[in-house]
């Protein structure tokens, strides 16, 4: 019975048993594919590394001008290792175009902001300035001689073959390989940087993209001749870390194909339009191509922070009294004390006395003895003339005319002094200068001729404003009701909820047009 038992049970187990050997010859097949996919997709991988490798050496040898010490790897290296910390000023590396001829009268500017030990770059000579047995000012940024580039193309019959020299300083630039570099800085030799406002500007942007950052000519010929979708050199342009990557590659190949291309900063547009990469406008890099007095462009700044002046050689001075120079200093006690304000314009009224007051902090004050629109105290009065043509017109920004009859004019004073009242309290003080000039003898006058200074409060401004939507700051006459004061006192403050510059409307208000 036993053995009855046992032949039923293992006639029970058969098909099991059939069953197993065939799942163990499926598993066996499945290894085998496994392992033979496992050895293509290998054989395919390193396949695709040759490939590209030796393509990589191809188009280098094709390429003569190019650089074989160009590794684009080097990119996602630095990308991997330094998006953690905020941008800061050890970010940024300057490349300057400048002149071994021209560098001892010309580093009066870098001396302005250059900070040894703590800004990074090279001014890029055309010779090395060793040769003249002077040494090299230990308040300039370091120099770099640039290559040759006799082998380029120019034939643009006008301009100078140095653009060719300064549009590869980027390229050199980058391929120094210096570590922990986000952003590339150019600029000219007469360049005037402010460095806590360029770093907040650049701070908005993603580093890891590819981005080209600056500002047009502020002179509609200049842009007519050469480009509005370029960032004019002079006033600075900002090339991320990853876009610098691909202007290296393709720069000098591409050089020879914009040979006809007056400067430097066109060139290196020409070839960013391949990349297919567009400038960002940022409004605070300023060429100054005008021609004259620059203090209705100055007074009128746009609401974005200062970043860069440019052309100082070829303006008045931008203080009365003052050369350029020392008119920059002052600008920069004011910048040093709070950067993000200077230049910010705000206006307001005194109803007391129907007067208008418009600020731009760290510079200047008018004072209209009427109540003008808010229109026409944002628009710029017109004391320059365009670049090229010393022409009155036209501008990439609106401008207002201002007759030679001081009965038309405001009453104008400049910044005196800065000083720190508190914690986080700023009082500049702004006073007329004593220049022979005529007055205005009408009565409404008399009063706003009396005030011989201004002293306007204001918190310190947070650079973190700037990554909000823009608006600008209103202010208050705080003495309004004293007609007879010397002395008006003005507070600067962010705009109330349903705040606006407005008069009453049953004062008549002043426009007198614009051009």
């Amino acid at each position: 019975m036993c053995s009855t038992r046992e032949r039923t049970i293992h006639d029970q187990l058969r098909p099991w048993k059939s069953l197993l050997v065939h799942t163990a010859k499926v598993g066996d097949a499945f290894s085998l594919f496994m392992k033979t996919t496992l050895t293509l997709c290998t054989f395919a991988s390193l396949s695709l590394v040759l490939y590209f490798a030796f393509s990589a050496q191809s188009y280098l040898s094709a390429c003569p001008h190019c650089d074989s010490a160009f590794r684009p790897p080097a990119l996602h290296q630095f990308a991997s290792t330094s998006a953690e910390a905020p941008t800061n000023i050890s970010h940024v590396l300057f490349g300057i175009g400048g002149s071994a001829k021209m560098w001892d009268k010309r580093r009066r500017y870098s001396d302005l902001w250059w900070r040894p030990n703590v800004t990074r770059g090279f001014i890029w000579l055309d010779q090395d300035p060793s040769t003249t047995g002077v040494a090299w000012p230990a308040s300039s940024p370091p120099y770099r001689v640039s290559a040759n580039t006799s082998d380029f193309k120019y034939t643009c019959w006008y301009g100078s073959r140095s653009a060719i020299r300064i549009a590869r300083i980027v390229k050199e630039s980058f391929e120094l390989g210096l570590e922990g570099v986000r952003w590339f800085v150019m600029g000219d030799d007469d360049t005037v940087f402010f460095l806590e406002n360029l770093v907040d500007v650049l701070a908005k942007y993603d580093h890891d993209q590819m981005y080209y950052i600056g500002a047009n000519s502020e002179s509609v010929e200049q842009d007519v001749i050469h480009s509005y979708t370029m960032a004019y050199g002079g006033g600075g342009f900002a090339v991320s870390y990853p876009l610098a990557a691909e202007l290296a590659r393709v720069l000098d190949g591409c050089i020879d194909r914009y040979a006809g291309m007056y400067g430097s900063d066109q060139k290196v547009q020409g070839c960013l339009s391949e990349i297919g990469v567009p400038v960002t406008k940022e409004l605070g890099f300023h060429q100054v191509d005008i021609r004259g007095n620059p203090y209705g462009l100055l007074a009128a700044h746009p609401l974005a922070p200062l970043v860069s002046l440019h052309h100082l050689d070829y303006v008045d001075p931008i203080f009365p009294g003052l050369d350029q120079i020392e008119s920059l200093k002052k600008l920069r006690t004011a910048f040093e004390s709070d950067p993000g304000r200077t230049l910010q314009l705000s206006f307001c009224y005194d109803l007391a006395r129907n007067w208008s007051v418009s600020v731009s902090w760290g510079y200047t004050v008018q004072l209209y003895p009427s109540l003008l629109t808010a229109k026409e105290l944002e628009t710029a009065i017109q004391t320059f003339q365009t670049w090229r043509s010393w022409s009155n017109e036209p501008f990439t920004f609106n401008t207002r005319q201002v007759g030679p009859n001081p009965c038309e004019q405001p009453v104008v004073y400049f910044l005196d002094q800065v000083r720190r009242v508190g914690d986080g309290q700023m009082l500049t003080t702004y006073v007329r200068p004593s220049l022979d000039e005529n007055d205005c003898d009408l009565p409404q006058y008399a009063p706003a001729l009396a005030v011989q200074s201004f002293n306007v409060s204001s918190s310190t401004f947070r650079p973190n404003m700037w990554k909000k939507a823009p608006r600008r700051q209103c202010c208050e006459v705080i003495n309004g009701t004293d007609s007879l004061g010397r002395m008006v006192e003005v507070k600067i403050r962010g705009c109330n909820p349903m705040e606006s510059v407005t008069p009453p409307d049953n004062i008549k208000i002043v426009f007198t047009g614009q051009s």
